[in-house]
């Protein structure tokens, strides 16, 4: 019974019939309560987003796998002191932290929420050691700017790791099975034979167990069979490898047959079976070659090909230079691995049936396998490190905000790993962040389209990938009907995800609406209060209220969830600088420019605050840098020509404008710049011109009047104008 509902509840759980685990699980616990047991129906509770539930039922457990699980529900309810205390040894459990990577990386997620930067750096490198395969781990070291590089993480010292872990879980996997399996099928037999006899009359208890077991079972072994078939699977006397993973692998079936099952590698773990298989198969020969004499049975023996003759060494013996070289794909390996261990497998037969008791024991109880197989786990393991440094490389380079590099390093993944969801949507990141919003439109419409082929796998990596780079494309691109439409998608999609908010939220400041695009970015912090980018997203909208006192609590609520948003650091810069603050305002932009140094933008609005603080001379230079970074942003040359205006550089500043106004023609305000410079320059009919063409490219209300009042004092003494504006 127990077996059923076990197998039972693990199909439901991976067929994602959560409400039906959860009630064969509790009709389980309720008839063999154990702790394994409730850890399973904790599972189910996670499974099923009811965290409340597994928190309430593993409260004061003290087995390890317990305490990860409980820990986990505390940090789904935001309990981060009591999920850290789960997780750390204490005096009841002195153990280290459970879960092994898992554990470290969950610990260091509640350091990180809890403001904890160093702590949670040093779990999440804890994490990788253990598990160089947790990318999880790099990925969040890269997020707090804390990474390796990746060919220093995923080195040899983790190629070694791999292969001990992937050795150890191998002889866990086929020592547990074995063991396991007979145990339910001694159990099983047990079972039918009693089903079979318990009713026959005139039988006693000796006749039962000799019709039951033969005659050639020990006397004590009715007494343990009949003692194992009241106890718990979990709490078998014999200690088995895989007790530790139970919880991540469903139970053993049950074989009803009564035979027992062929298992792989049976003969290693019983010594007893395997000498009587030998003997039987010498039998067999003595019986089969009783007529040949001797030295003929010998001459036959001598023609065993080579091949065979040398074992696991002998696949050495035929590679070519080139193909010595070679490393093979891990699928190819894992097909030439099934090849060589059936050859192995028959020519182990073959010498079994040709030594007779000659045979080492030792052949078969080797953990490690043939070469083969060794082989095949050391090109396996390199082919995904390799993969991982790649990958690695370019996530660190994006999330350092060196956007060129990472995309030089994901050129140099294969066609099949670069048309992926995951590696096209860092690529749109990295236009992105380059301000190449016509190419990282072009990659996200790529991922939109893969989506749409694949929206029930999809779904996550939709939302994810448009709600903070594909909606603030179309909207720095002004495309409002492509906006909308993706509003609309993602809310048929999911209502109750934040990322479909902040798209409806953005069509809304795209046009104009900013208190209902205010409501919006509202609506996905209540669906998660951690979401960085809708705090930011909500500073803005208050921002272009002018209702700067709330932008900056919505700024500083950004930055205490993730320091390293730099987004948040240069929104609070601009309300600095709208509130004429220009110190605060260059120490905030500093800050963002330590996280993204080579942002044009944030450049160009710190030279604007040097500017106003009246340090023209560093301005001048920060306006340089900003150019050199992105040649093709207008806003830095504009803002020099202004400066240098302002300081009385007239001619500096023209020749400035002057290329600015053939990169950037239909901008009203370099015209009207250039009309400004050229009145003082005193070339009135070039003033005229340039003043005319900014009115006509429809400038804003504010800016059209100060262009007609300028074209009105045209030929106005510079006396009288200086006296007009005092």
């Amino acid at each position: 019974m127990e077996n059923l509902l076990l197998n039972s509840v693990e199909k439901n759980l991976s067929q994602f019939m959560f409400t039906n685990a959860i009630f064969l699980c509790q009709r389980l616990l309720a008839q063999f309560p154990s702790e394994v047991n409730l850890q399973l129906l904790a599972r189910c509770y996670l499974s099923n987003s009811q965290a409340y539930s597994a928190y309430y039922i593993l409260k004061g457990s003290k087995m390890p796998q317990s305490r990860y699980l409980f820990a986990f529900s505390c940090f789904k309810l935001d309990l981060l002191g009591e999920a850290e205390t789960a997780l750390l040894p204490s005096k009841e459990y002195i153990e280290e932290v459970p879960g092994g990577a898992a554990g470290h990386y969950l610990l260091g997620l509640i350091y990180r929420y809890a403001g904890r930067k160093n702590s949670s750096i040093q779990q999440f490198r804890m994490a990788l050691s253990l598990d160089p395969l947790c990318w999880e781990a790099y990925g969040e070291l890269c997020s707090l700017g804390a990474a390796e590089e990746a060919s220093t993480v995923f080195s040899n010292v983790s190629s070694h790791c791999l292969q001990k872990t992937c050795v150890a879980q191998k002889v866990s996997f086929s020592e547990g099975a074995i063991i396991d399996q007979l145990t339910d099928s001694d159990k099983a037999s047990k079972d039918a034979r009693l089903w079979q006899t318990e009713d026959a009359p005139g039988e006693s208890q000796q006749d039962l167990k000799i019709k039951q077991f033969g005659p050639d079972i020990p006397p004590d072994t009715y007494r343990q069979l009949n003692n194992s078939s009241h106890t718990n699977v979990w709490d078998l006397k014999t200690p088995s490898p895989v007790l530790s993973q139970v919880l991540d692998a469903p139970p053993p079936l049950l074989y009803k047959n009564m035979r027992r099952p062929a298992v792989e590698g049976l003969m290693s773990v019983h010594g007893e079976s395997r000498r009587k298989y030998v003997s039987e198969e010498m039998s067999a020969e003595v019986a089969e070659e009783s007529g040949r004499r001797r030295s003929a049975r010998i001459a036959a023996r001598k023609k065993i090909p080579i091949s065979q003759s040398f074992g696991k060494d002998s696949q050495w013996l035929h590679l070519s230079p080139s193909e010595s070289n070679y490393v093979p794909s891990l699928s190819s390996m894992i097909g030439k691995c099934k090849i060589q261990s059936s050859k192995e497998a028959t020519t182990s037969d073959q010498s079994i049936s040709d030594r007779g008791s000659c045979v080492n024991d030792d052949e078969y109880s080797n953990p490690n396998g043939s070469s083969a197989d060794r082989f095949s786990l050391v090109s396996g393991i390199s082919e995904v490190l390799n993969l991982l440094k790649i990958l690695g490389d370019g996530h660190r380079h994006l999330l350092m905000y060196n956007c060129q590099e990472a995309l030089l390093v994901y050129q140099k993944l294969s066609q099949k790993q670069y048309n992926t969801h995951w590696v096209l949507m860092q690529v749109g990141k990295a236009y992105f962040e380059l301000q190449d919003y016509f190419n990282a439109d072009s990659v996200f419409t790529l991922v939109h389209q893969h989506c749409s082929l694949y929206r029930p796998a999809s779904i996550s990596m939709l939302l994810f990938c448009f709600s903070d780079f594909l909606s603030l494309v179309l909207k720095h691109l002004k495309e409002e009907m492509r906006l909308g439409y993706l509003a609309q998608e993602l809310i048929s999609v999911d209502r109750l995800s934040p990322e479909t908010w902040c798209a409806v939220g953005n069509c809304y400041s795209l046009r104009k609406d900013h208190e209902t695009a205010l409501k919006m970015f509202q609506r996905a912090i209540q669906l998660n209060e951690r979401f960085t980018y809708a705090h930011t997203l909500c500073g803005h909208e208050f921002a272009a209220l002018e209702e700067f006192e709330y932008a900056e609590r919505c700024y500083r609520r950004a930055l205490s969830i993730d320091t390293r948003h730099y987004n948040a650091w240069y929104g609070l810069g601009m309300t600095y600088l709208h509130l004429e603050k220009y110190e605060f305002a260059q120490n905030q932009f500093q800050m963002a420019l330590q996280i993204n140094p080579r942002s044009s933008v944030i450049m160009c609005y710190s030279g604007i605050a040097l500017h106003e603080s009246k340090r023209n001379d560093e301005a001048l230079k920060m306006m340089e840098k900003a150019i050199i970074a992105d040649t093709k942003n207008p806003l830095p040359k504009y803002y020099k020509a202004n400066i240098l205006a302002n300081l009385g550089d007239y001619h500096k500043a023209k020749k400035v404008l002057e290329e600015l106004k053939d990169c950037a023609p239909q901008e009203s305000s370099v015209h009207a710049l250039l009309g400004k410079i050229y009145k003082q320059l005193k070339l009135y009919d070039k003033a005229v011109l340039h003043f005319g063409t900014a009115l006509d490219l429809n400038p804003s209300p504010s800016d059209a009047a100060k262009i007609k009042a300028y074209m009105e004092r045209l030929i106005v003494p510079d006396e009288l104008e200086t006296e007009e504006n005092l």
